[in-house]
């Protein structure tokens, strides 16, 4: 799928597009509660005049399940500062990670857009593609295994069959102890030519045009130059601090995390 921005919103001043991914809302880890209020801060300090897009990459809960009639309980505040942005201008979309690929229909009842990996777009004359970065590239057998048990059908509607109870206990027990394992082994080393984004980066930019690839999911911070000169961008999780990409239509540059160049005032 790809799309434009119009000039138009160059010209009313909307010029400010931010990705963000990894936050894993719900993990009792590491400061939970803490974790939330720095993403609503963050939330709260878009500019709503200047704000054209938020990339929402995946991972933004770390577990997400809903019913037909029942969603998890609870991010209020998140909620509420999305649905300020999107009444105020903003277009938020959201690309489902792998530990919130449940989402089916509400965010979009709320006026978030989905996107499916890999997404491109064209902000201020530059094409991104976007994703959250799992099961993209030759991924490993277990990863392929898992990529084909969250997406099918039939199990999906076997696991609506439980108890909401029942059924998120599971889904945060899992996802509990999958933190504690990748924390056992540390901070994930990308090496390049041996991580599956890398080598779906690189196959990608051979026949489309590409200027960034931004993702998640790795949970560590990559800024890489390709080989056919493309610049592959990954977000780092927002475990002990916070991790954002900013680029401004106007001037075309590419921001890292640090002072937001969006005050109102």
């Amino acid at each position: 799928m790809a799309e434009e921005t119009p000039v138009s919103a160059v010209e009313e001043g909307r010029t400010l597009c931010f990705f963000a991914s990894d936050v894993h809302l719900g993990l009792e880890h590491q400061d939970p509660e803490g974790r939330e209020r720095r993403f609503v801060s963050f939330l709260a300090s878009l500019s709503r005049s200047r704000t054209h897009s938020l990339f929402l990459l995946g991972d933004i809960w770390d577990f997400w399940y809903e019913y037909k009639y029942v969603v998890p309980k609870g991010y209020v505040r998140v909620f509420a500062q999305i649905l300020d942005l999107i009444d105020n201008g903003v277009k938020v979309y959201f690309c489902p990670g792998n530990h919130d690929v449940w989402a089916y229909s509400y965010f979009e009842e709320l006026g978030m857009i989905k996107m499916q990996q890999p997404f491109t777009v064209t902000l201020g004359g530059k094409v991104f593609c976007l994703g959250h970065g799992d099961s993209l590239g030759s991924a490993s057998l277990k990863d392929r295994f898992l990529h084909w048990m969250f997406h099918s059908k039939v199990l999906q509607a076997l696991f609506s069959t439980l108890h909401p109870r029942l059924a998120f206990a599971l889904g945060y027990g899992w996802s509990h102890s999958n933190r504690l394992s990748h924390d056992h082994h540390g901070e994930y080393k990308f090496e390049k030519g041996k991580v599956p984004l890398w080598n779906f980066a690189l196959e990608y930019a051979r026949s489309h045009k590409v200027d960034y690839f931004i993702f998640g999911h790795y949970h560590t911070f990559v800024d890489e130059t390709l080989p056919t000169g493309e610049r592959l961008l990954v977000l780092k999780d927002w475990m002990k601090g916070e991790s954002y990409f900013f680029f401004d239509l106007r001037s075309g540059n590419l921001g890292i995390s640090g002072s937001l160049p969006n005050s109102d005032q």
